[in-house]
């Protein structure tokens, strides 16, 4: 089978590789309908983590069950299924806390242990903990929906969940990649009055409003903050989300807090230098972290399938996975949001 691996910094090929077997009666086997880039992929990308030459990459994807071990019991073959980013064996104190992506016996996706998504067929260990079904296999126009709540609408739900959004709030929003735009999307079905999405691309921005952003603020740094301060007439923003994982980021993201209220981070923090003084001084608190997209995956879904939300718009690119590598490129130089790959 095919199958994307990684080399070298910016060195991303689709390879041969071996077919997944069942090798544990928890396991599945899943034949990849589409996956997709995450802004994370990024990272060993561009040279920033650390790469095993030739290892898998990708771990969001959504599929049909080829086969299952002789443990599992909540999906089937013929199942269409979400797959979150990672694998988790449900039973654990961690996984019955809601926290699933700090599961006792938590796998990878696109790990040593657990194929990536970006190929054509991936092996699932602990199937019945990680593994969501769809109540029939849905129409291919919801796909890419779908595919969103294998990583960036579940990780931008978290933002807005830890950031503690409430109606009639207003809610700042740093970062308009895909898991900004689905926290923008996550503050307004929430019910905050103000979202205000900090994002310089018009293409993002049209996103960012369809997903309910009331405000656009373009500014970066000293600039974002005073225009958030002045629409709050100097208050601030009684909830942040911030869904990039940057020192600039994370300042902006304080910077714009009022005092009491919670910064929700998601992004995977790079460099981070935190504002203790500052925070102990306003009672601006810090929570999130990697999203249990799992806990949140069967809520989603049905709002996925009852067409109350449509996520799949951050998907402004798609690819026939032997493009790969320019969807790659495309991702890094900004010239797509999230590009969805089909097999």
């Amino acid at each position: 089978m095919r199958a994307t691996t990684i080399h070298a910094p910016f060195d991303i090929r689709l390879s041969e590789v071996p077919d997944p077997v069942i090798e544990k009666p928890t396991d599945a086997v899943v034949k990849i309908v589409a996956g997709c880039i995450c802004g994370s992929d990024l990272w060993p990308y561009r040279g920033e983590n650390k790469i095993t030459p030739g290892s898998r990459i990708g771990h969001e994807y959504v599929g049909i069950v080829q086969e299952v071990g002789a443990d599992v019991r909540t999906v089937r073959p013929g199942d269409f299924v979400v797959t979150p980013f990672v694998a988790s064996d449900g039973t654990c104190p961690n996984c019955l806390a809601g926290m699933q992506s700090a599961c006792q016996n938590l796998v990878g996706i696109g790990s040593d242990q657990a194929d990536g998504g970006q190929g054509e067929f991936a092996k699932v260990p602990w199937a019945d903990g990680t593994l969501v079904a769809t109540p029939e296999v849905p129409d291919d126009a919801l796909v890419p929906s779908l595919l969103t709540l294998s990583d960036v609408m579940g990780t931008g739900w978290h933002a807005a969940r830890s950031a503690r959004v409430k109606a009639g709030d207003t809610v700042v929003v740093v970062g308009d990649g895909a898991v900004g735009l689905c926290g923008v999307l996550a503050a307004s079905r929430m019910g905050a009055e103000r979202v205000v999405a900090l994002s310089r691309h018009e293409s993002r921005q049209e996103i960012a409003r369809q997903f309910g952003a009331t405000h656009i603020i373009a500014e970066r740094g000293d600039d974002a903050k005073a225009a958030v301060l002045e629409l709050t007439s100097g208050v601030g923003a009684d909830a942040v989300l911030e869904c990039v994982g940057t020192d600039q980021s994370f300042s902006t993201a304080f910077d714009v807090a009022r005092p009491g209220s919670t910064v929700g981070f998601v992004g995977v923090p790079h460099g981070v230098e935190l504002p203790l003084r500052r925070m102990f001084r306003t009672n601006v608190g810090l929570a999130g972290g990697m999203a249990p997209a799992r806990q949140y995956l069967p809520e989603l879904m049905a709002d996925v399938l009852s067409g109350a939300i449509n996520p799949g718009l951050v998907f402004d690119s798609e690819l026939p996975l032997e493009d790969v590598a320019e969807g790659y490129k495309m991702m890094h130089e900004r010239r797509a949001i999230k590009v969805l790959l089909r097999p």
